[in-house]
C-alpha cells in the first residue's frame, strides 16, 4: 500500500473481517509511528491485528542509528503485547506469544519489534507454535445463564443488542433463532447491524430512541456501554433498566452496570441463552404489546425515509437523491455488498438510508470516529471478500475529505484489480465550503484584509468541485462524474459493470449541493442543549 496508516486500517479491519489477526509489515522508525494509528483504532475497536516492524541494529543502539527509536515503547500503550525479539532463535516463541496476545479475550493489536541485523540472520523455520493459537470459544458459567434467563423472564419490554463483538464472533445463527423463537426485537449497532437483516420484521434500527428509553430488559451482546449506546444512562435509557451484558472481557465498569454479566464468546453464550431459555420455558405474550409499539414505530420510520428518498430533487444532488440512487441500485445484488462509509454528514446519511442485509458487510469510522479509514477499510473489504467470493461488490462511500486522507491508496486499487466502486460525496468543503452566515463572513473578511491575507479562503473550503474522477483515471481506473439523479443512476451501473465485469475499480465524483447536510455531527452531550424561546 502507499502509506503505513492507511495499510493500518486495512490490517484492523480484515481482521475483523475475516476472524483473524492480519499482519501489517512497515520499516523502521516513522514507518512504525504512522502504524500507530492503525494499531490504535484496531486496540479502540477490539479488532485483532499483528504490526511487525523493522528497527535499527541492536549493537547501533544509542549511537544516533539510521531511524533509532524505542519502538516497543511507543507501541506498548495501544497493543495487548509488545516486545522486541532478542535473538533469530527467539522469533517463533515471540510470534507465538504476539497471536495468541491478539485473539485471546478481548481480541486486539499486538506488535513485534524485529532489530536489523535479526532480518538478515537465517532461522530454521519451525511452525510447532502455531498449533495453539486458536483461541478457545469460551463459555460462561452455567449457573450465569440462569439467572441470567429468569432475569429474562421478567421482562415485560425486552430489547437484544448487537454491536460487533456479536458479529465478529458470528453470533448471527443465535441471534436469528432467538429472537424468531421468541419474538425478542433486535437493535444493532452501526457494525452489529445485519446480525438479523434491517428488512426483518423484528428488526427496530428505526426505533432506536423508543427501544432504547423504555426498555427494562436489555441483552447486550458483544457491545460496549460507552459513548456509542449513551453509557446505558438516563435519558436515553430508562433509569431502572436492567441490563444482561455478553462480553469476552467486560470493563469493570460496565460489569457494575450490568445486572447480570456473561462472561465469553459472543456465539457462544447466545447460544448457551438460547438452550436455556428453552429449558425454563418462556412465554413472550406479555412481550407482544411492546413489539407491537417498536414495529409499528420502525416501520412508520421507515415509510417516513422512503417518502423522503422519492421526493429528493434530480438536480442539485444532496445526501437523500444521491444515496438513494445507490440505495436502489444495491438492494437486488448478490452476495450482499459490503460497504464503507466515512465522513460527517456521508457516514450518519448512509445509516441511514442503505440497509444491511447480512453482518459483516458494514464498516464506518468506529468507536473512536476515526476519518480516513475508508480507502484502508476497501482494500481489506475487497481482499477479504475475493478470497471467498469474487463477485462480491465493496463500496466505500466517502465525504470529499475524509476521502483525501487516503486518497492516494486509489492506485493500489487499480493495481491490485479490486472489485470496487468508490463514490466521493463532492460538496467542496468541510461540511460544503463556506457556510458562515453572511455578517459573520464579512466580518472575517474584514479581519483578513486587516491582516494582510484577503485572498485566503475560508479554512473548510476546498478547490471547488476538484476532479477526483480524473484522478482515478490517471491511475487507470474508471473515473465517472455525476451532478443529476440520472447522471447518477448511470454512473453507477457503469461502475458496478466495470468492477464486477471488466475487473476495473470505478470512482464516481458526485457532485453535492454545498448546502446540503447539516454543520456538525451530534454527539449527545457534545453539544450544549438548544435554548427553548
Amino acid at each position: 500500500m502507499r502509506n503505513e496508516q492507511a495499510a493500518g486500517y486495512a490490517a484492523a479491519a480484515a481482521g475483523f473481517l475475516s476472524g483473524a489477526p492480519a499482519a501489517l509489515l512497515t520499516v523502521s522508525g516513522p514507518g512504525a509511528i504512522h502504524a500507530i494509528a492503525g494499531v490504535s483504532h484496531a486496540a479502540t475497536n477490539c479488532w485483532p491485528m499483528l504490526l511487525l516492524s523493522g528497527s535499527a541494529e541492536v549493537g547501533e543502539l544509542g549511537k544516533g542509528a539510521f531511524q533509532e527509536l524505542d519502538q516497543v515503547a511507543a507501541l506498548r500503550p495501544f497493543c495487548k503485547y509488545a516486545a522486541s525479539v532478542p535473538s533469530v532463535g527467539d522469533v517463533g516463541r515471540v510470534l507465538a506469544q504476539a497471536l495468541r496476545a491478539t485473539a485471546m479475550g478481548r481480541p486486539g493489536p499486538a506488535y513485534v519489534d524485529l532489530p536489523t541485523n535479526m532480518l538478515l540472520s537465517r532461522a530454521t523455520p519451525s511452525f510447532s507454535f502455531l498449533h495453539p493459537l486458536i483461541p478457545e470459544r469460551v463459555r460462561a458459567p452455567a449457573a450465569s445463564v440462569a439467572a441470567a434467563v429468569a432475569l429474562l423472564k421478567t421482562a415485560q419490554r425486552p430489547l437484544l443488542i448487537t454491536g460487533k463483538g456479536a458479529a465478529y464472533s458470528g453470533a448471527e445463527k443465535e441471534v436469528q433463532q432467538l429472537s424468531n423463537r421468541f419474538g425478542l426485537p433486535v437493535l444493532g449497532t452501526s457494525m452489529g447491524r445485519g446480525l438479523l437483516p434491517d428488512g426483518h420484521p423484528l428488526c427496530v434500527n428505526a426505533a432506536r430512541s423508543t427501544a432504547l428509553a423504555k426498555s427494562d430488559v436489555a441483552i447486550v451482546v458483544g457491545a460496549r456501554l460507552n459513548w456509542m449506546l449513551h453509557f446505558a444512562e438516563p435519558p436515553r435509557w430508562a433509569p431502572d433498566v436492567r441490563i444482561i451484558l455478553v462480553d469476552a472481557q467486560p470493563s469493570e465498569r460496565d460489569a457494575s452496570v450490568a445486572a447480570a454479566t456473561l462472561m465469553g464468546d459472543a456465539r457462544v453464550v447466545m447460544g448457551q441463552l438460547l438452550q436455556e431459555v428453552l429449558a425454563q420455558g418462556l412465554n413472550p405474550s406479555a412481550w407482544r404489546p411492546w413489539v407491537q409499539q417498536l414495529t409499528t414505530k420502525a416501520h412508520a420510520a421507515t415509510q417516513s425515509l422512503a417518502r423522503r428518498l422519492s421526493s429528493a430533487p434530480s438536480s442539485p444532488l444532496e445526501y437523500y437523491g444521491a444515496l438513494g440512487v445507490l440505495r436502489h441500485a444495491l438492494q437486488n445484488l448478490m452476495p450482499a455488498p459490503l460497504v464503507i462509509s466515512e465522513g460527517a454528514n456521508t457516514m450518519d446519511m448512509a445509516r441511514l438510508i442503505l440497509p444491511v442485509r447480512a453482518p459483516r458487510t458494514r464498516l464506518d469510522a468506529g468507536t473512536w470516529g476515526t476519518m480516513g479509514v475508508g480507502l484502508g477499510f476497501a482494500v481489506a473489504a475487497a481482499a477479504t471478500a475475493h478470497s471467498s467470493n469474487p463477485q462480491q461488490l465493496v463500496v466505500a462511500v466517502e465525504g470529499d475529505s475524509a476521502f483525501g486522507f487516503s486518497g492516494m491508496e486509489l492506485e493500489t486499487l487499480v493495481r491490485y484489480r479490486l472489485p470496487m466502486v468508490v463514490l466521493v460525496m463532492n460538496n467542496a468543503g468541510i461540511y460544503g465550503g463556506d457556510r458562515r452566515p453572511d455578517a459573520l463572513a464579512v466580518a472575517a473578511q474584514r479581519g483578513m484584509q486587516a491582516g494582510g491575507f484577503a485572498s485566503d479562503p475560508s479554512p473548510t473550503a476546498f478547490v471547488p468541485y476538484a476532479r477526483h474522477d480524473q484522478v482515478m483515471s490517471a491511475f487507470g481506473g474508471k473515473g465517472l462524474r455525476a451532478t443529476s439523479v440520472p447522471e447518477l443512476q448511470d454512473a453507477i451501473a457503469a461502475a458496478i459493470h466495470s468492477a464486477l465485469q471488466d475487473k476495473v475499480p470505478a470512482l464516481i465524483d458526485v457532485i453535492l449541493d454545498p448546502m446540503a447536510g447539516v454543520e456538525s455531527g451530534n454527539v449527545h452531550s457534545f453539544n450544549a442543549p438548544k435554548a427553548k424561546l
